[in-house]
């Protein structure tokens, strides 16, 4: 059952759930050394000598320097380092990257990848590196499959904010390459 209008024939199509998934995998690695990076200045400069002390100031930090990264790459040329790697493009509806506030939405309604599995996690008491592991992984593939509902294959997230993920091989937009 699909819950959405086909994209018009002329549209640049979504690529796969697979494809945006390994980029998602590989943002996620890229990510790993912009945490490393801004949690060791944050350990440096609040003189943290224990992971829980000031824990809620860090995670503060991070989720501001994320944001400034995705809003960054995405309101400047539609792509963060993964997206240029695997050729995706995030357009808003006009065809051009979105405007900073557009990305800046779009970046808090990304959490939706994992927030109902945080939440579950939270609220059933669960505990375990590998179990909260599994749980957030199910949650996000479970997201990701939202996207098969749609005709145009597009994520929740996207749909909301007005934006949507094209392949950037076979896009004819006036953003750069």
């Amino acid at each position: 059952m699909n819950i959405a209008a086909a994209a018009p024939a002329s549209a640049p199509q979504a690529p796969s759930i697979a494809r945006r998934l390994a980029a998602f995998l590989y943002e996620g690695a890229l990510l790993f050394g912009i945490v490393w990076l801004v949690a060791f200045v944050y350990g440096v400069v609040t003189d943290q000598r224990h992971a829980l002390k000031g824990a809620l100031g860090l995670q503060l930090t991070l989720f501001v320097v994320l944001g400034l990264y995705f809003i960054y790459f995405w309101s400047r040329q539609g792509q963060t380092l993964a997206m240029r790697t695997w050729r995706l493009r995030l357009l808003a509806a006009d065809g051009r990257p979105p405007r900073a506030g557009r990305a800046a939405l779009r970046y808090l309604l990304a959490w939706l990848w994992f927030l109902p599995a945080l939440a579950i996690v939270g609220l059933s008491g669960l505990t375990g590196g590998g179990v909260i592991f599994a749980v957030v992984v199910a949650g996000a593939l479970a997201y990701a499959a939202l996207a098969r509902l749609r005709a145009d294959r597009q994520f929740l997230h996207d749909v909301a904010c007005g934006t949507r993920i094209i392949d950037a091989r076979s896009a004819t937009t006036s953003s750069p390459p």
